[in-house]
């Protein structure tokens, strides 16, 4: 099964490219309105927006700054496939606006909008960032009154459309081969994350000015949502591409994936993360055997009892879903214009990586 990615680069406003219910998985993180780093970009869609900053009217400029966002969501109501899941990471922002600081709640307007389209909310995941400062407060110092906590999360959010997925076909035995092990599920699925951190920019010296309008996610985020909520190729959506950090994640998660991009500039940095990409997907499922092999020998070392065996590894597992897990590794990328074709090989354990297990 290979899979491939296209990227378009113009506004997702208007995905003619896609057709409706085409996508399984949307994942992307947009603009934060109210965010300074953002304000040129909403600003040239809509001069009123920087009136309104310059007049300090915030709600105004919140309000407008949403209406193009929804415009995408729009778009990606359509195209996202019945029983189809979003997530979009959004942080919230603060922002003194004439003098008076304030806290505008993008997260809870996302969620309006979706919902008003029609999606259904699921349980979503706070992502707690870790920060380096000792200051959990902003404002007047060790006095009270006029002192504000620090925004340390973002929200993952989490919509469906309509009632749960079902399969059939060849896309049934992908969805067993896509499974992911027990100790996996309890930690992706739980809602608070603190074990990601801040994305490491891939942006080298040469694109240092880029730095300033990417707000790119860490690579495990989309890795961690598109094994939990598609299987082996599905199509992942990012509507607000930037360096391509999702169809990254699903070329090394044998997804097929599409991106939109108004930032031209952004597309040679993913271009040059690609060629990394091959020893990522593979590494990343060394790593997944190797941390399964530590928690079975813990398990074992606790006296508790492991009642399957994966069929193509043939090692413990808790359940019986987890018989067909299969990892591929990325094996190889074509470029075409703008469109990429990747090819994969199973993923080989090491001689000796589970020796003693039976």
């Amino acid at each position: 099964m290979d899979t491939t990615t296209s990227v378009h680069l113009k506004d997702a406003s208007s995905m003619d490219e896609v057709p409706d219910e085409s996508v399984q998985l949307i994942v992307t993180s947009p603009p934060y309105p109210m965010i300074e780093m953002w304000d040129d970009q909403f600003r040239r869609h809509d001069p009123v927006i920087g009136d309104a900053l310059d007049s300090s009217d915030g709600q105004e400029a919140f309000d407008r700054m949403h209406q193009q966002l929804r415009e995408v969501w729009q778009e990606c109501a359509r195209v996202l496939q019945a029983g189809g899941i979003a997530c979009v990471n959004v942080g919230d922002a603060t922002r003194k606006i004439g003098g008076d600081f304030q806290l505008f709640p993008n997260h809870v307007r996302i969620t309006h909008d979706l919902l008003d389209l029609g999606l259904t909310q699921l349980p979503g995941i706070l992502w707690r960032k870790p920060t380096n400062s000792a200051a959990k407060f902003m404002g007047s110092g060790m006095l009270g009154l006029n002192a504000y906590v620090t925004l340390e999360h973002e929200h993952i959010l989490v919509f469906r459309k309509g009632g749960t997925r079902t399969t059939s076909g060849d896309e049934t035995d992908a969805r067993r081969e896509s499974a992911y092990f027990w100790e996996e599920r309890n930690r992706w699925f739980s809602d608070v994350w603190t074990d990601l951190k801040g994305a490491r920019q891939g942006i080298d010296p040469e694109h240092q000015e880029l730095r300033t309008r990417s707000g790119a996610f860490p690579l495990e985020l989309p890795l961690r949502l598109i094994e939990m909520y598609s299987v082996y190729g599905n199509t992942v959506l990012d509507p607000f591409w930037g360096t391509g950090t999702t169809s990254l994640a699903a070329a090394m998660t044998r997804r097929n994936s599409i991106g939109y991009e108004i930032e031209e500039a952004f597309y040679p940095v993913f271009e040059e993360q690609l060629e990394d990409a091959p020893a990522l997907s593979s590494e990343r499922n060394a790593e997944r055997l190797e941390s399964h092999q530590r928690f079975l020998e813990e398990r074992r070392g606790n006296g508790k009892s492991i009642k399957h065996e994966n069929d193509y590894y043939g090692v413990g597992v808790i359940s019986a879903q987890e018989r067909d897990l299969k990892l591929y590794d990325l094996k190889s990328v074509q470029s075409s214009g703008r469109s990429f074709h990747f090819t994969y090989e199973p993923h080989l354990i090491q001689k000796n990586l589970f020796a003693g297990e039976h």
